[in-house]
């Protein structure tokens, strides 16, 4: 067994004021992901200006906000919040879904390909080559915060974490990390200049992502007010499946669509 690192969810505290590492990684893999975007850009001479870049990550980053939140009401906890609809405001208690905030980012983001006459679905390949760098530091940013923890086991690199009830357990934050972070990128950076169909890579990061996810769902521990939704699967493997098959539809689309 590993014993869970002594780490402070806060970076700085002054009063009732704290810079929380999660917020720190948001920050990074937004930034990570705006530099690198541009890179792409100048890269492949698509004559896109920066501050139209500037202008999409504002409605991405909207729309992910919302969307996170929204989705966890939704899809995690709607009765609570039925029953409580004020809470839904009440960002500081936590709660955020990151399937309803692809939903919010796409959404917004063809929104905005829209009004601005740019090719949603090479935009979309271009802002999801560099999605894995923020969905890694997210998880970092949750096995500090002791969140999202994993089932109880007896493997070596088992932690007790101070918030999960004193059995050891997968750190399977750190599991999602390095798949949906470190592998997925290398794949989606290796891939973005190698599928000639644009939205392939949106479709190829939906299939892999989903895939990802589905797979160390079984080391996750269950949310605890929903448990197992079908049979043995939860509610983010239910969601994945959906991104494998979505992410399999616009493939097909694309395919047919540019005759490659």
């Amino acid at each position: 067994m590993i014993p869970y690192p002594d780490i402070k969810p806060y970076i700085i505290k002054v009063g009732p004021l704290q810079l929380r590492w999660y917020g720190v990684m948001y920050l990074l893999g937004f930034a990570s992901s705006y530099l690198l975007v541009n890179y792409q850009i100048k890269k492949k001479g698509l004559g896109i200006e920066r501050r139209i870049v500037d202008d999409l990550y504002f409605y991405i980053i909207l729309g992910l906000i919302l969307g996170a939140r929204f989705g966890y009401v939704l899809f995690y906890n709607f009765a609570e919040y039925l029953q409580n609809p004020l809470e839904i405001f009440a960002v500081w208690h936590g709660g955020m879904s990151f399937h309803g905030g692809l939903i919010g980012s796409v959404f917004a983001g063809i929104c905005f390909c829209r009004k601005r006459g740019l090719d949603s679905w090479q935009v979309a390949d271009l802002v999801i080559a560099t999605a894995p760098i923020g969905l890694g530091l997210g998880r970092i940013g949750n096995f500090i915060n002791c969140e999202l923890y994993g089932r109880v086991s007896n493997v070596p690199w088992a932690m007790v974490f101070p918030c999960g009830g004193g059995m050891p357990r997968h750190p399977s934050q750190l599991y999602e990390a390095f798949f949906e972070g470190v592998v997925l990128f290398i794949i989606l950076w290796y891939m973005k200049d190698r599928i000639k169909i644009t939205g392939g890579l949106t479709a190829l990061f939906l299939i892999l992502y989903g895939v990802i996810r589905f797979s160390i769902e079984f080391f996750r521990e269950p949310d605890a007010q929903l448990g197992f939704v079908v049979a043995f699967l939860t509610m983010g493997q239910i969601l994945s499946l959906a991104m494998v098959l979505v992410g399999i539809m616009i493939f097909l689309y694309r395919t047919r669509r540019t005759g490659v």
